[in-house]
């Protein structure tokens, strides 16, 4: 499997391509000449923003930047990332902020002592600061957060908006060298199972094990089909 950390990625404001070194810096300035409000409901009101950039914690590879607002609750931020990079199953989610973790379940809070992520962003969060998430207690995908920096402007309701986005990694074929389209769920335990589409369809675990290639950090992980 051919793997490079060292992604670009496309920003959503200007639509340029650029490293996941540069973008960052890219965004600051990319975004004073772009000062459009967050799509969503509601009426336009003007707050504080957090820009929040989230990879994957063991493979970051996968990243996005995101602008949130302050006052919008950790279940915002959780339901974001389930829609975009995790939902399968249902599991279970949890934040892990300043050696507290917040769950997306009231009753495991309680059982483990924890909190729910009813808790708005500004009271937990500031500039600068590096916490995580997890999602699926079992076959866990997990992710690091970061607030690169906040600044005001104009939101509706209480709606996010993604700003950039990693390009698909290039995986290649184990068999031929050719892009991994499929991934076999038996194989990859071995560190195998990334196949084209033609070796996929003669791969010898069957069809059934098979999951595609997504642009995810939960890529071939439980059911996740993207």
């Amino acid at each position: 499997m051919a793997r490079r950390t060292m992604t670009t990625g496309k920003c959503y404001l200007c639509g340029g391509t650029f490293s996941k070194r540069a973008m960052t810096n890219h965004l600051q300035a990319c975004r004073q000449a772009h000062p459009q409000p967050l799509s969503g409901k509601g009426k336009e009101r003007t707050t504080k923003l957090f820009h929040l950039l989230a990879q994957g914690r063991d493979l970051p590879e996968y990243w996005l930047h995101l602008e949130i607002p302050a006052d919008a609750k950790l279940k915002d931020l959780d339901g974001f990332l389930r829609d975009i990079w995790l939902e399968c199953c249902g599991h279970l989610s949890a934040f892990r902020i300043g050696g507290m973790d917040y769950y997306c379940d009231r009753e495991t809070a309680r059982e483990l002592e924890g909190e729910t992520m009813g808790v708005a962003l500004r009271q937990v969060l500031k500039p600068g600061m590096e916490f995580y998430h997890e999602y699926d207690f079992g076959t866990t995908t997990e992710l690091t957060l970061k607030v690169v920096g906040e600044r005001d402007g104009t939101v509706r309701g209480n709606s996010l908006q993604l700003i950039a986005r990693n390009d698909p990694p290039p995986i290649t074929c184990g068999v031929c060298g050719k892009p991994s389209t499929d991934v076999c769920v038996e194989c990859i335990w071995e560190g195998e199972g990334w196949l084209c589409e033609e070796c996929a369809e003669k791969h010898e675990c069957g069809e059934e094990m098979l999951l595609p290639v997504v642009n995810s950090p939960r890529t071939w992980m439980c059911g996740y089909t993207g």
